[in-house]
């Protein structure tokens, strides 16, 4: 079963369920077509869910590693670095951003084994992930992407554990992290060490916490290059964002892109993480 042909749609919604609000950031369906048929998608140091409803696949190719593919109900791991995807699977696409941490009551192993990883919702969940396209698709064709999003909600909540709730501690560091605040003194905060900080974060994060805050850092770049008029000035970006200086912006934007600063050319700029490639 596929979903009924329709015009281009995005539609993005907040869990109405206030136990799911905190561990979900937004949560989405979207039936777009594009002329590129191959796209870089940029890290962001969090976690996602999609169903593709047009077609029972799933496929993402982190440069430099090997291509990952599953049927089409996955989680995707937070990724570290840029990864090859086919726009074609957002023909029709639902899709959840989980929130810092937000991930580890649904899923039966610590978040930092799926880091860099798409996993399929069969081999997480069992039948109810293998099953979970169906259901969407039933709810599409019967009431339309607002009742598809009303279903999966129902999933995720028979599926997350009790207390369905994110350590409070972690959602501080992400915060603290994600202001660039050093890692150091992150710890100090919380009244740890830099050692055990990593050990919490890689296990609930499912990043270590100098990844996760160059990552971030590589975010909040690029949120200040597509809110401004280009041509963007490099150097005091750098300098603004935390880079020590142009040289080093270009080596991190290297590593969580895999192209030039020069190179970049989002889809949109609301659409920073997703480049379409040339060919």
């Amino acid at each position: 079963m596929r979903p009924p042909t329709q015009p281009p749609l995005s539609l993005t919604v907040r869990p109405s369920a206030p136990a799911l609000a905190l561990l979900i950031g937004a949560m989405g369906y979207a039936a777009t077509r594009f002329a590129h048929t191959a796209e870089l998608a940029l890290p962001t140091g969090g976690a996602q869910l999609l169903v593709n409803l047009d077609r029972d696949a799933l496929t993402s190719t982190p440069l430099r590693c090997a291509r990952r593919s599953t049927p089409g109900a996955a989680v995707l791991g937070p990724f570290t670095g840029p990864a090859v995807i086919d726009p074609a699977q957002q023909a029709a696409v639902v899709w959840v951003a989980f929130r810092p941490a937000g991930p580890g009551p649904f899923l039966p192993v610590p978040v930092g084994e799926v880091r860099d990883e798409l996993a399929g919702l069969g081999d997480l969940w069992g039948a109810d992930g293998a099953v979970l396209r169906e259901r969407l698709l039933e709810a599409v064709a019967a009431g339309g992407p607002r009742a598809a999003l009303r279903t999966l909600e129902t999933v995720l909540l028979e599926r997350a554990r009790t207390p369905p709730a994110p350590d409070p501690a972690i959602r501080r560091v992400a915060l603290l992290l994600d202001r660039g605040v050093p890692v150091a003194e992150v710890a100090d905060r919380l009244g740890g060490t830099p050692r055990r900080l990593a050990r919490r974060c890689a296990g609930e994060l499912g990043v270590p916490p100098k990844r996760y805050a160059r990552v971030r850092r590589f975010q909040r770049l690029l949120r200040r290059v597509n809110a401004g008029q280009p041509p963007p000035d490099w150097a005091a970006l750098a300098v603004d964002c935390g880079y020590h200086d142009q040289a080093h912006l270009i080596h991190e934007f290297r590593a969580h892109a895999g192209i030039t600063p020069g190179a970049y050319a989002p889809r949109s700029p609301r659409e920073g993480n997703h480049v379409p490639l040339p060919g």
